[in-house]
């Protein structure tokens, strides 16, 4: 079976286990993909492009779920009231 590589650099599982920094920083802060068997198995990322996906992907859902409550009425509070 043919499988898509969404990475610029491939390496595998071989190469990884036997000098897995020098797979990480082969691509110079891009992700690596980790081949087995020539598929992917999965993608190497630096721990800085980990944290910025994950907070674009919070922001996404927090803009699905302002998007879902845009109708909605809202209420009015003092913040004595709280």
């Amino acid at each position: 079976m043919t499988a898509r590589v969404l990475a610029e650099v491939a390496a595998s599982i071989t190469e990884l286990k036997a000098n897995p920094m020098k797979v990480a920083s082969s691509a110079y802060g891009d992700p690596v993909a980790i081949l087995n068997r020539n598929e992917p198995a999965f993608y190497c990322v630096p721990a800085e492009v980990y944290e910025k996906m994950m907070d674009r992907l919070e922001d996404l859902e927090l803009l699905q779920l302002v998007e879902e409550r845009k109708g909605e009425e809202s209420i009015s509070v003092s913040l004595d009231d709280l």
